[in-house]
């Protein structure tokens, strides 16, 4: 998938993710590529600044722990960050609807017709 279709979208994809459990920040990446079928490929580049975002914003909150004797920072969805996601979900049902209305097949009219 093209990297550019993800721009203004990486924070509620990110969100989505952590809804469901706390993650790590590779664990966040695979599970963007497990639940997109293996669409999604985000690099670490693009993952690690947008979680330090979120939790600057409040969005999420994070703890380090030890995992494998590793230690590593793991991300949870604050409630302000499940507000957040609530308001994403519907400006993206919003955003297909208006851009599936315009791609969607439109009416055909005769060649000649205004």
């Amino acid at each position: 998938m093209n990297p550019d279709a993800l721009r203004g979208h990486m924070d509620a994809l990110l969100l989505s993710v952590l809804e469901r459990e706390p993650l790590h920040g590779y664990a966040i990446i695979e599970a963007l590529q497990e639940r997109s079928g293996g669409a999604l490929n985000v690099p670490t580049g693009t993952v690690y600044p947008a979680l330090r975002r979120l939790e600057r914003t409040g969005h999420l909150a994070s703890e380090w722990a030890t995992v494998g004797g590793r230690r590593r920072r793991t991300y949870r969805l604050t409630d302000s960050g499940r507000k957040q996601l609530e308001g994403e979900r519907s400006a993206w049902q919003a955003f297909t609807s208006a851009i599936g209305s315009v791609l969607g097949p439109g009416e055909v009219r005769p060649s000649g017709s205004a």
